[in-house]
């Protein structure tokens, strides 16, 4: 017996900081939520349906596609022996998986698509997650049924001739392997060269620096999830041409493990502090060192001690639950532990990704010059700064933000070594405007969907991408920011220039954690979130008067680690 199993031969509820079997315990915990979320009923219609909000509250007129995703965890701990897992062989799980399943072929459309956030999306997103997640728990139950494979071959015949637009590595990536999956569960060629299209379109958004694209830069959250599903896509497939970027992936993750256990943040182009564990775990059981110290960070400390992040609503629940369970499954014994701060400064500048990484040996930073200059700062013991750059509110009601990626009006200069840095990021201020729907606006874009959507949803999509993502509200209001980062304190000096004599400021902060693009798995909870806003307002007569204004602030980072 191993020290964690008592007489019965049972492992106990919680495992020391570091066990492998955090992540079984942490993933098990999570189930009855996701049991909660689908009709149980065989005699509903709607039996399957994992979107509470429209088979039970009906507060929605279409069934999210995405969510039948859960199936997979239900199907896991049905089907294998983890630590503490009460609920192996309950056959109730195993009908719900495959009811999941079922469900998804009957509220699909007639080519297969599912819809994510509107009706008529055909979301390749929702598609990919939700196909992996059933040929995954179809492969783990051993179940062959003629019926759900030709749904699954359908499924993946619509993804081999469609993409969606924008540049989204980590969905190519997770199209590339829920492709093989469809491969593996029919045995069709066609499933396994539709797999390598993905592939080899994943691999052309690569960057040198080891990053993939996602919208407008590197999102080391996101990164986290692609790595995961290339890890997976490798195992299943022995791809040898996949371990040159995935070692050199984690390399670039390696940065983004924060000592406290948490884990990226809003320096990241996508605002995520995404983290799945399971392709560190692959690598490290390929010898990778460093992505065996960047699970170790979570084992050790993100998991115990909570630091990790929640992502945890109606609609995102699953997402890590089976990748956790995954983890457990490859944990690669050989280890050296988290890595811990070093006695020597580290600093790495990534200057296509514009992203300055400095390991300390108090404190871990992380600064964008992509993003207006968003930085960490993170010790040991959690979080002590977080700063998302000025943000306020003129006269005429605009709300303006320094931290939207527009690489065409910013530059960002590096210079230093070691402990000593300096950055300074240029731009222009934009307007981050909050479109809300009301009764009215619904229904005219339900009719756009119904007309112009129902046959050309990419159309949609890429508006609404330029409209909520990628666009671009310049205002004549430039920023400057200078961080000089030394061994006992970062100075942040920011400074605001109007270019139109009318503008006047009404407020003004500097926001520790605000996100201005839409991103539907941003805006979730680390510890960090909860340090506070700065308030700037003294410096508005200023501003109004002259045009111009200087903040400058110090953090105190010579504390015991």
């Amino acid at each position: 017996m191993t020290p964690l199993e008592n007489a019965a031969g049972r492992f106990g509820p919680t495992p020391p900081p570091g066990h492998r079997d955090w992540y079984a315990h942490e993933a098990l915990r999570s189930l009855p939520r996701l049991v909660l979320m689908v009709d149980h009923n065989p005699y509903s219609p709607t039996y399957g349906c994992f979107d509470r909000s429209f088979w039970h509250y009906r507060t929605m007129d279409f069934p999210c596609g995405m969510n039948q995703e859960f199936c997979l965890p239900l199907a896991l701990a049905y089907a294998n022996e983890y630590p503490g897992n009460r609920y192996r062989g309950k056959e109730r799980l195993r009908e719900l998986a495959l009811a999941a399943v079922d469900y998804a072929e009957k509220s699909s459309h007639a080519d297969g698509t599912c819809d994510d956030y509107f009706p008529y999306e055909r979301a390749l997103g929702a598609l990919v997650f939700s196909l992996y997640a059933m040929t995954e728990s179809c492969l783990a139950l051993g179940d062959r049924d003629p019926r759900r494979l030709e749904f699954f071959a359908k499924r993946g015949r619509w993804l081999i001739s469609h993409n969606e637009t924008g540049k989204l590595a980590n969905h190519q990536a997770f199209a590339a392997l829920a492709l093989y999956n469809v491969f593996l569960c029919t045995r069709d060629e066609e499933f396994r060269r539709g797999s390598d299209q993905f592939r080899d379109l994943t691999l052309s958004w690569r960057h040198d620096e080891g990053w993939f694209q996602e919208y407008e830069g590197a999102d080391p959250g996101y990164h986290s999830c692609l790595i995961a599903f290339l890890a997976k896509l490798w195992k299943k497939s022995r791809d040898e041409s996949l371990l040159k970027p995935l070692h050199e992936a984690a390399d670039f993750a390696w940065w983004f493990m924060h000592p406290d256990g948490s884990y990226a943040g809003e320096y990241g182009s996508r605002n995520t502090y995404h983290f799945y564990p399971h392709g560190f775990e692959v690598l490290a059981g390929l010898g990778n060192r460093k992505a065996g110290e960047i699970a170790d960070g979570f084992l050790h400390r993100a998991l115990p001690d909570r630091t990790r992040y929640f992502n945890d609503d109606d609609r995102m629940a699953a997402h890590y639950v089976y990748d956790w369970l995954h983890a457990w499954e490859d944990y690669a014994p050989e280890r050296t532990g988290p890595a811990a701060l070093p006695a020597e400064p580290e600093a790495r500048w990534f200057p296509d990704a514009r992203i300055l990484a400095v390991r300390h040996r108090r404190y871990h930073f992380v600064l964008n010059g992509s993003k207006g200059g968003v930085f960490k700062v993170v010790t040991p013991k959690g979080a002590i700064a977080s700063d998302t750059g000025p943000i306020g509110e003129l006269a005429d009601g605009r709300v303006f933000v320094t931290h939207i990626v527009d690489r065409d009006q910013s530059t960002a200069a590096h210079e230093g070594e070691g402990a000593v840095h300096k950055i300074v990021v240029e731009g222009v201020c934009q307007h981050r405007k909050v479109t809300l729907p009301t009764p009215l606006t619904m229904m005219v874009f339900r009719a756009l969907l119904l007309t112009v959507g129902r046959f050309n949803a990419n159309l949609v999509r890429s508006l609404l991408q330029r409209k909520l993502i990628v666009g671009k509200r310049r205002l004549p209001l430039r920023f400057r920011r200078t961080v000089e980062l030394g061994t006992l304190e970062v100075t942040v000096t920011d400074e605001l220039e109007r270019k139109d004599p009318s503008l006047r400021l009404k407020r003004l902060s500097v926001g520790s954690d605000a996100t201005s693009i839409y991103v539907a798995n941003s805006n979730t909870f680390q510890e960090s979130r909860l340090l506070p806003w700065q308030d700037a307002g003294g410096e508005i007569e200023e501003f109004n008067r002259t045009g111009r204004l200087v903040l400058e602030r110090r953090i105190d980072v010579s504390g015991d680690a």
